[in-house]
């Protein structure tokens, strides 16, 4: 599986991953149909996948505005993906 994806940069120069490691490996469990193992590879996949689509909406619909959940889900994503560093940092 590892083969085919992009390295990350900072843990390859400084030996620490990034706060979005773990995101590639996450959106091939996706497609394989293994959505706990997605979650537990990377947890903010799902809200970014929420965000992606609603951003998405944000350029293709100007009848609407969405900028009200584009900023919670920039904070959602933000606070799990925090969470989930300092997680990975401790463990």
């Amino acid at each position: 599986m590892d083969e085919h994806m992009l390295p990350c940069m900072n843990k390859k120069l400084f030996g620490v991953e990034c706060m979005g490691c773990g995101t590639q490996r996450s959106i091939d469990l996706l497609l394989h149909g293994d959505f706990v193992g997605a979650f537990k590879m990377f947890p903010p996949i799902y809200t970014l996948i929420i965000f992606g689509i609603i951003l998405l909406l944000h350029f293709i619909d100007k009848s609407r505005n969405y900028n009200k959940a584009i900023i919670v889900l920039v904070i959602t994503n933000g606070i799990i993906m925090f969470i989930n560093y300092i997680y990975k940092i401790i463990n």
